[in-house]
């Protein structure tokens, strides 16, 4: 059985920092690209960074460049725990975050939302002015 759960958002001010995590078990998961998304009230969901399975390479949205960062620990060939650092915190960055999970043995790391099979249920995090 695919899960992916996210913990760790919560509410903090302007310039705050949090550390999300993404306990991914289930289905060769140390073979996936992983990434994170966001989905603000009233807007579509868009990407916040991805990360390679086999190399740890990473890509950002332009607007978090800097103050987040993406990584991952493979527990063994079905678990796989993916962070999202997140420093300087803006009220624009107010979202649901969502871990997902792309297909296995990707080599390229792909932004856009139909790329990635199996997605987490999401953390709120709410950054306050």
């Amino acid at each position: 059985q695919v899960q992916l759960v996210e913990s760790g958002g919560g509410l903090v001010r302007t310039g705050g920092s949090l550390r999300l995590s993404c306990a991914a078990s289930g289905r060769t998961f140390s073979t996936r690209n992983m990434g994170w998304f966001r989905q603000a009230p009233g807007k579509e969901r868009e990407f916040v960074a991805a990360i390679r399975w086999n190399d740890s390479t990473t890509y950002y949205a332009d607007s978090v460049k800097g103050r987040f960062t993406i990584s991952q620990d493979n527990q063994d060939n079905d678990k796989k725990m993916v962070y999202l650092q997140l420093i300087s915190l803006k009220p624009e960055d107010t979202a649901v975050y969502y871990c997902a999970a792309t297909s296995p043995l990707w080599l390229a790391i792909k932004k856009e939302s139909y790329n990635y099979d199996y997605w987490g249920q999401g953390t709120q995090v709410t950054v306050s002015s």
